[in-house]
């Protein structure tokens, strides 16, 4: 039983610390997850370990997420095929464009390719509604101890594609629709990694009332607006420089701290973008133009020719 998916990277609008609320986009970098999985007759009473993650250029990495991706879809779904949950097991791998740690969803993307996956692997990935499918991938997220608020604005962008605001505190979806198709994204990465689970969680609490405005504004369909708030005001609190947004303006929609960082993210036209770039570019790292994806996380058929679905 073997399944495979891809699921896109994102960038912020709303960082969920300060309040619960989040918003989050989807952008053109992608994780693919491999899954295959085994029945076997039965498990014995000591062996707890029944799924085996690896990632690809990562051989040290952390590999808790996946598995307990994998642990839980299996949980979830497998007596749905007639299969006891208790008797199956397998291997995940993951193989991403996104970089660790760099604020651009990377845990998200691989927990959402990893649920799917696994959901194809057990033949029922077109009957699971994507939004539960997502939640499954906070869980496990939660569970696995990479995200501090269960990231749903994250996984929920990635998984349904464009731009979508959520109440992380109940993993609902407040609203989704799509950027304009004029616009693109920038990418700016430092060399340093960030992660989410070490930021100051009680210190965001603090910039709640900017957060609020921020929400207000996303809700509101005025996401550029958004972001560049939200930038300001998480730069300040976790302590992140604000000359990339400086640097960005005015010559894009929005600008933002992308996460807990240490990426910004900004969107605008391309000929703006281009020209925001090369302002970027004197800065230690690395920048790219990507598409703002509208479509989110999908199986991958390798029996043909790597169609997708």
């Amino acid at each position: 039983m073997d399944g495979r998916a891809v699921a896109p990277a994102a960038g912020t609008v709303l960082n969920a610390l300060a309040t619960g609320t989040g918003s989050a986009f989807a952008i053109d970098l992608e994780t693919t997850a491999t899954v295959e999985l085994e029945q076997h007759e039965e498990l014995a009473e000591h062996e707890s370990d029944t799924v085996d993650g690896h990632i690809v250029g990562h051989p040290d990495a952390n590999t808790d997420l996946i598995e307990r991706c994998v642990e839980l879809t299996i949980a979830a779904f497998a007596a749905d095929v007639g299969l006891d949950p208790k008797t199956v097991g397998g291997r995940v791998r993951t193989e991403s464009e996104v970089p660790l740690a760099a604020g651009l969803k990377s845990s998200s993307a691989a927990a959402n390719a990893t649920v799917l996956a696994t959901l194809d692997a057990l033949g029922v990935a077109s009957t699971v509604d994507r939004i539960d499918a997502c939640r499954l991938g906070v869980r496990a997220a939660r569970e696995a101890g990479v995200t501090a608020t269960g990231a749903f604005d994250d996984a929920s962008a990635s998984m349904l594609g464009g731009v979508t605001i959520t109440d992380n505190t109940g993993d609902e979806l407040l609203a989704r629709e799509a950027f304009d198709d004029d616009l693109q994204a920038l990418v700016y990465t430092p060399p340093e990694q960030a992660f989410s689970a070490d930021a100051d969680i009680v210190a965001c609490k603090r910039i709640a009332p900017m957060a609020h405005l921020v929400e207000e504004l996303a809700l509101d369909g005025r996401y550029g607006e958004a972001m560049t708030v939200n930038g300001f005001a998480f730069c300040g609190v976790l302590e992140f420089p604000t000359g990339p947004i400086v640097e960005a303006l005015p010559d894009v929609e929005g600008v933002s701290l992308s996460g807990t960082g240490p990426s910004y993210v900004a969107i605008g036209e391309q000929d703006s973008l281009e020209i925001v770039r090369e302002r970027w570019n004197e800065r230690d790292g690395t920048t790219r133009i990507l598409q703002l994806r509208t479509d989110g996380t999908r199986v991958q058929d390798t029996s043909q020719n790597g169609e997708e679905r």
